[in-house]
């Protein structure tokens, strides 16, 4: 890990200043926007217009990598980033910031993509399993750090903008300036969604579900604390332990997923995770167990977006990973663009209780969705299927292929050990 860290810090630095750049502007303008006047649906459309921009970067950057390369991509989307940053204060109104949202998540996946080949391209075969770790592990600190920043201003102020701004700036430094190769960018063979649909329908329904579910949690869990009339603080603080949950329980469900059938995990996750969220409709927790809730509803979502990718690999070749990582990603962009307009729609009609009930309606749809699937096939044999890997949600479908193959070449080896 030693030399990982080594070969790739320059890498995993930039990677953190921008998370915490991101992390810091998706959440400030739920807070802003309700400053400013904005409608819990106007505030959802802002919201869903980033994972639109996203979706149409995650098709496109590649093919702009190809052309002009990698280091052109990379500077011209991270001025595109930091511009836009400061934009916003100037011009409040929730149209252009809608416009905004897109440009700006289309070149965060575009910047996202160029960094996750960079850092393939860096790690040798023996060494991509920990540099993905490290990369992974350092998207989740930034995350929780950028929570914190929230506090650091006034959010109807410009300072709040300006420093994800910097820090945004600041991420291009190091990766610009290190002597690290630029890799090829080569094409993948395609795979529709139909064909992945065939191999793994659950992999496929369930990353469209949790689309739905990570961005209405993450992106608009600022508009529902602000109109639950919690601080900037408090919502800062919920956030974060969303995030921290995820952190916390990856490992351990990671662990029970590599010894019994997954299906039967992400049956058991989506169940606890519905109730979960109809006891916190039903009996309006005060603060302290709202955080319990953040914690536990983090530490299910992002291990199960993890489970939904490992249980679709177990049914794949080593030749079709890419190619379906890539599907996955798009069916999961699709539910993250539905997420946040129809919770926006939601707590417009059943108020601030409409973000945790549709939650809980998604969970609900994915426990019964998996337990069906279970009488359609059997599951593969434990000692046939890879191991978990840990896969954060704003990760693109080039880190999730690596990740994939990792886990398969792994496997490769020891069973030709045994």
């Amino acid at each position: 890990m030693f030399k990982v860290l080594a070969a790739t810090w320059p890498l995993l630095l930039g990677v953190m200043l921008l998370m915490v750049g991101n992390g810091v502007q998706a959440s400030l303008l739920g807070i802003r926007g309700a400053l400013e006047g904005f409608s819990t649906t106007q505030l959802a459309i802002v919201t869903s217009a980033y994972f639109a921009g996203f979706l149409v970067g995650s098709q496109v950057a590649p093919d702009m990598i190809r052309r002009v390369g990698h280091v052109r991509v990379f500077a011209a989307l991270g001025s595109m980033i930091s511009a836009v940053l400061v934009v916003y204060p100037v011009l409040p109104d929730w149209t252009a910031w809608t416009l905004l949202r897109v440009l700006i998540g289309f070149s965060f996946s575009g910047v996202y993509i160029t960094a996750e080949s960079w850092l393939n391209n860096t790690a040798t075969n023996e060494t991509r399993g920990q540099a993905m770790s490290a990369y992974m592990m350092v998207q989740m600190v930034g995350i929780i750090t950028s929570q914190a920043l929230l506090n650091a201003a006034d959010p109807s102020g410009f300072t709040l903008f300006v420093i994800p701004s910097v820090l945004v700036s600041l991420a291009f430094m190091p990766i610009l300036l290190t002597v690290t190769p630029t890799p090829t960018f080569e094409s993948t063979r395609r795979l529709s969604v139909r064909d992945l649909f065939r191999v793994s329908p659950l992999g496929v329904v369930g990353m469209l579900m949790t689309g739905g579910i990570f961005s209405a949690m993450f992106g608009m869990a600022s508009v529902w604390g602000t109109l639950d009339g919690l601080s900037v603080q408090e919502i800062s603080i919920f956030i974060g332990s969303l995030y921290v949950g995820g952190l916390v329980l990856q490992y351990p469900i990671g662990w029970a997923s590599d010894r019994m059938d997954r299906r039967q995990l992400i049956l058991g996750l989506a169940v606890v995770a519905g109730l979960l969220m109809a006891l916190t409709v039903a009996l309006a927790p005060p603060f302290w167990g709202l955080i319990g809730v953040a914690l536990l509803l983090g530490g299910i979502t992002n291990p199960i977006y993890s489970l939904l990718i490992a249980h679709t690999n177990d049914f794949l070749g080593k030749e079709d990973m890419a190619a379906a990582s890539a599907a996955l990603l798009f069916m999961n962009g699709l539910g993250a663009i539905c997420g946040p307009l129809v919770t926006g729609w939601i707590m417009e009609q059943a108020g601030p209780s409409g973000f945790f009930l549709f939650i809980g309606i998604l969970y609900g749809a994915m426990a019964a969705y998996a337990g069906w699937r279970m009488t359609r096939r059997a599951a593969p044999a434990v000692a046939d299927t890879g191991s978990f890997a840990t896969v954060a949600p704003t990760a693109s479908s080039v880190a999730v292929g690596a990740v994939m193959e990792v886990v398969t070449e792994a496997q490769e080896a020891q069973q030709a050990a045994e």
